[in-house]
């Protein structure tokens, strides 16, 4: 095989955008396995995500951000921070825009951002099966007349439409290098890590308000049984006594529910059987506490 046949190229790709613009739903469907928690509930990913795909010869390392919005309070401003970091460091930046919504105040926010990058930006027009040909034609129009992308991409990363052909540009837009992670990997983020965001998913999508931003789930345990299958203890920390009452239901049906429904999707990921134990304790002063930062990834803001 000829040297111009075994180039390899590697780089990181960041998606960003809005809260709820569907980084997250596109993210898993760039990578073809679920990486990262989705939820009709914003502001859901914490830290940044990564997926890892490869095309042809091109590995990319995609990087799911935290939405982008006006922060209030300290777990805001980390997240946010958070998102800029990753866009910084991309080869790649990718705006994803929710088509439906278009132009509002949070994207003009993003807009005004994106100039202070070097990486080349793209941007994607998501949810393009609930809009109508000519407004998206419009929308695209508006936004490059903004800012000068590189490509513009429409694709609806819920039924996958125009992935693919996302994936094999990004591929190509990627430099030259050794792939960093094995073939066969498709994120970087321990699995412990992981089993607690897929918990975390389905508080949010069993409960309801604020209470799902003011609780974190933390994997306490994960041993290895000899039948082949792990124990898993995890721990849900909520702010208030009142908020510990609700994660559990009545006579447990709540926090039984959750349980249910993370076991399977801990499960595939792990590749085996898992017995999944979920406890529930009050932390109080948890979203003030920098170790529970360090445990989500993100950085404490001092002020």
């Amino acid at each position: 095989m000829s040297e111009a046949n075994t180039k390899t190229q590697c780089g990181f790709v960041a998606l960003i955008g809005a809260p709820n613009a569907g980084k997250s739903t596109l993210l898993n469907a760039l990578v073809g396995s679920k990486v990262s928690i989705v939820s009709r509930k914003v502001q859901t990913t914490r830290a940044l995500v990564r997926g890892i795909a490869i095309d042809g010869d091109a590995q990319m390392i995609f990087v799911d951000t935290p939405g982008i919005f006006v922060p209030r309070r300290r777990l805001d401003q980390a997240m946010v921070a958070s998102a800029w970091g990753g866009a910084g460091d991309a080869d790649v930046v990718a705006l994803l825009v929710d088509a439906r919504k278009g132009i509002d105040g949070e994207v003009e926010a993003i807009l005004s951002g994106l100039n202070k990058l070097k990486a080349p930006v793209i941007l994607i027009l998501n949810k393009i099966d609930t809009v109508e040909r000519s407004i998206l034609l419009k929308l695209s129009a508006d936004l490059n007349a903004r800012l000068a992308f590189r490509e513009t991409f429409m694709i609806s990363a819920l039924t996958a439409d125009g992935v693919p052909h996302l994936k094999n540009k990004l591929a190509a837009m990627m430099p030259e290098g050794p792939w960093l992670y094995p073939e066969d990997q498709v994120s970087d983020a321990p699995l412990r890590l992981l089993a607690a965001e897929i918990t975390r998913e389905k508080l949010f999508e069993r409960l309801h308000d604020e209470l799902p931003y003011q609780s974190t789930v933390e994997t306490e345990s994960w041993k290895e049984l000899p039948d082949g299958s792990a124990r898993i203890e995890q721990t849900i920390y909520v702010a208030r006594e009142g908020q510990k009452k609700i994660v559990l239901g009545e006579g447990g049906r709540t926090i039984k529910a959750i349980g249910q429904a993370a076991r399977g999707e801990i499960a595939e990921a792990a590749e085996q059987k898992v017995h999944l134990f979920l406890f529930v304790k009050v932390r109080p002063n948890w979203i003030d506490d920098p170790e529970r930062y360090r445990e989500m990834g993100l950085e404490f803001p001092r002020a």
